[in-house]
């Protein structure tokens, strides 16, 4: 405990306020699809970008967020009160990368089984999946469009 501890100190500010705001938003993502449905939580998630707001700075800046704020939205995944699914993961993801004006994109894909049908969520930035082990979405035929579209957009 003493040594989780001292690695939580270790964070600086930015990196502690991703963390907190994962351990934050997890739960209330996870209510919110059991109450409201994921069309409307991902509604509520949803940013739309103003026109003033600074679009994504150098690629090794947003490359360095983007590794930052997975690893904390996986922290706060372990650490805390409840445990996510891909999809409440990934739109908590989704969710803190747009904050930070890096163009994400939520994704769903299935995959058929003999009795069944899976169902895999998870943020692709730069065509490269996140939020996962290397290549586990693979497994999964993604929907065309993403998920994370405003209503009325193509992608």
């Amino acid at each position: 405990m003493w040594k989780l501890f001292q690695r939580y100190r270790a964070l600086d500010p930015e990196t502690r306020e991703l963390f907190h705001r994962a351990l934050a938003l997890l739960p209330m993502i996870a209510f919110s699809l059991r109450l409201r449905g994921f069309k409307k939580t991902r509604e509520a998630l949803q940013r739309k970008p103003s026109p003033d707001s600074p679009q994504e700075t150098a690629k090794e800046k947003a490359a360095e967020k983007v590794q930052k704020t997975c690893r904390m939205v996986k922290g706060a995944a372990h650490y805390g009160i409840v445990r996510p699914s891909c999809l409440e993961e990934s739109l908590a993801l989704w969710h803190l990368l747009q904050r930070q004006n890096i163009p994400a994109r939520l994704r769903i894909g299935v995959h058929k089984l003999p009795n069944k049908y899976e169902a895999h969520a998870w943020v692709e930035y730069e065509s490269s999946a996140l939020n996962q082990a290397e290549g586990e979405h693979r497994h999964y035929a993604a929907f065309d469009r993403g998920f994370s579209d405003l209503p009325g957009e193509e992608s």
